[in-house]
């Protein structure tokens, strides 16, 4: 029997060109390093349009603040004046109901008196608010620890 032939080894594949995961001419060029000054400017020029960012936000927060204290205080201003007029109001008529029973120089006397201790009740409980309101500013905006 003549020797046989090896068998013929199949004929590489060609892609002709088409990349199917195969780079035929090498890996692709890498893009060249970025340089460390435009990274370093990049950087500042982000870090500056976040402190103008912060700034026209308390801007504008302080603002709205001040908006709302102005028309709080307003509101405020004519709530104290009609409850003024409404504390006088009662007042004459307290003194007008009590003086048969007691005289008016003695029921003026019970009513200066009951107005007095009203007075000094709502300046004890707008001295605690005010309290609160100093330590709740003082933990949450400047965090600088309790009074206590």
């Amino acid at each position: 029997m003549p020797p046989s032939s090896p068998p013929l080894a199949p004929e590489p594949r060609r892609f002709d060109g088409v990349s199917h995961g195969y780079a035929p001419d090498g890996r692709p060029v890498a893009p060249p390093p970025v340089p460390l000054e435009k990274i370093v400017d990049d950087v500042i020029d982000n870090l500056s349009a976040t402190a103008k960012a912060e700034l026209a936000l308390l801007e504008a927060r302080g603002e709205l603040a001040l908006h709302g204290a102005t028309w709080t205080a307003a509101w405020g201003v004519i709530a104290a004046c009609a409850l003024g007029v409404a504390m006088l109001a009662l007042a004459f008529g307290a003194i007008l109901a009590l003086a048969p029973h007691v005289g008016p120089l003695l029921a003026t006397l019970i009513v200066v008196a009951v107005l007095l201790l009203l007075a000094a009740a709502a300046g004890w409980r707008a001295q605690r608010s005010y309290g609160d309101i100093r330590t709740a500013l003082r933990r949450d905006l400047t965090n600088e620890g309790s009074d206590d």
